[in-house]
């Protein structure tokens, strides 16, 4: 769990996926786990590179898949936030909430990853302000891909 939360955004819904039958794994599981491992074996030669020629600030995007498990009626969101480009956070976990439609399920992703967004802000201006950096005012651009969900955010 650790590998996949902290150090490698790309296996992260797998693992939380297998993870949930952990206590009573099958054959199917099994499989999914190996080929998890042969995924990893095939990119040991990939990472993240975090570059200070970077001019970008901030970004996030943020997804949701709804009702992703569908005998617990619970979606699934997911964001990650890149500076420079690069992937800086991320997460991906099953919703605590039953959302009662996709634009329900998007508009929980979109909550979560808010309160991600404010979290980082306000650590970057820390480090920025201990530093003795100029701090960065600019607004943090939140993607999400679902029209009617954008459209209810903008019209309130």
């Amino acid at each position: 769990m650790y590998h996949a939360n902290c150090t490698q955004p790309d296996i992260a819904f797998a693992v939380n996926l297998l993870a949930r039958f952990s206590s009573t794994p099958s054959q199917r599981h099994w499989n999914g786990i190996k080929h998890i491992f042969r995924y990893l074996q095939g990119t040991i030669d990939l990472g993240l590179f975090y570059s200070n020629e970077s001019k970008k600030g901030l970004i996030g995007y943020a997804d949701a898949g709804y009702l992703s498990d569908p005998h617990k009626t619970r979606s699934q969101t997911g964001y990650v936030f890149t500076c420079g480009g690069t992937a800086i956070s991320w997460r991906s976990h099953k919703q605590t909430l039953v959302a009662t439609s996709s634009n329900h399920a998007e508009v929980i992703a979109l909550h979560e990853a808010s309160r991600e967004c404010v979290w980082l802000r306000s650590m970057t201006q820390h480090i920025q302000e201990s530093c003795g950096l100029p701090v960065n005012k600019d607004p943090t651009i939140l993607y999400e891909d679902n029209a009617a969900c954008i459209t209810q955010i903008k019209e309130g």
